[in-house]
This record gives structure tokens, C-alpha cells and sequence, in this order.
């Protein structure tokens, strides 16, 4: 999908101030309100926009230990992994990747006792190998458009 001049200022004005009506996006950006709303539905409709929710704390949630785990999986058991991953509430993302390991997950933990309670529990999935966790200090960057 291509996305032009207006629809760039209107995806970082929703990333700078999210909590912001569609009538105040509009007059900030100086066009009319059906145009804005039509752009917001058009950008929803091919997948640029994929949610409006609040983005939530981990940390302020109770779970601010950060890791990522890598995870190597037996051959032809991805798919099988990667449902029983959906059972497993402290992974925040799942993603099959390529070089080291078949999936990188992010995970959320109270604390490194219970960090280590979770990698067992993916050691133990039917079609895991092994793992590699590598525990986060502090974000350093966003992305923003």
C-alpha cells in the first residue's frame, strides 16, 4: 500500500498523542474531519494501523523482568511449538526467525526465579531442543515513524 505525505503526518501524529479525537487530529493537521476519518479507515482497512488499544506496562503489571528467548525446535514441529507457545501468558510476541534458532520469543517475568520457571516450561514443550535466553537491562530506543 502506498502511503503518502498526509497519511505519514497522520500515523506519527497518532503515535505522539494517541489519546487525541479525530476533531482535534483533523484541525491539527488542517483538513477536514471526513477526510481524516477516511484515511484512518482506509489505513485500518489494508493492516497499517492493526490496533487502537493502550499499550501496557509489563512492568507496572508486576512483571518487570524482560528476556528473550531464543528457541530451537525439531524439524517439522514449528507449527506445534508455536500453538503450545499461546498457552504460555508470560511470552508477549513469538516470532519464527532465521539464523540462530527457529523462534524468538519476548518474555515477562516477576522475577528471575520465575523467569527461570518459564524457560523450563518451554524446555519442556513437546518439539523444543534447546533454548537461549538473553535478559533485557532497559530500552534504549522506539521506533516511531
Amino acid at each position: 500500500m502506498a502511503v503518502d505525505e498526509l497519511d505519514t503526518r497522520i500515523l506519527r501524529l497518532l503515535l505522539e498523542q494517541p489519546r487525541t479525537s479525530v476533531r482535534e487530529y483533523a484541525r491539527i493537521l488542517g483538513v477536514a474531519r471526513g477526510t481524516l476519518q477516511a484515511r484512518l479507515d482506509r489505513l485500518e482497512r489494508d493492516g497499517v494501523i492493526t490496533g487502537t488499544g493502550p499499550s501496557l506496562s509489563p512492568a507496572a503489571l508486576g512483571h518487570p523482568v524482560l528476556a528473550f528467548v531464543h528457541i530451537e525446535v525439531t524439524q517439522g514441529h514449528l507449527d506445534d511449538v508455536g500453538d503450545a507457545l499461546a498457552a504460555v501468558p508470560e511470552i508477549v510476541e513469538a516470532f519464527s526467525i532465521t539464523g540462530g534458532g527457529d523462534l524468538l520469543t519476548r518474555v515477562v517475568a516477576r522475577d528471575n526465579a520465575h523467569l527461570e520457571d518459564v524457560i523450563q516450561k518451554l524446555i519442556s514443550l513437546p518439539g523444543v531442543v534447546r533454548t537461549r535466553t538473553e535478559v533485557g537491562l532497559r530500552a534504549v530506543s522506539y521506533t516511531h515513524l
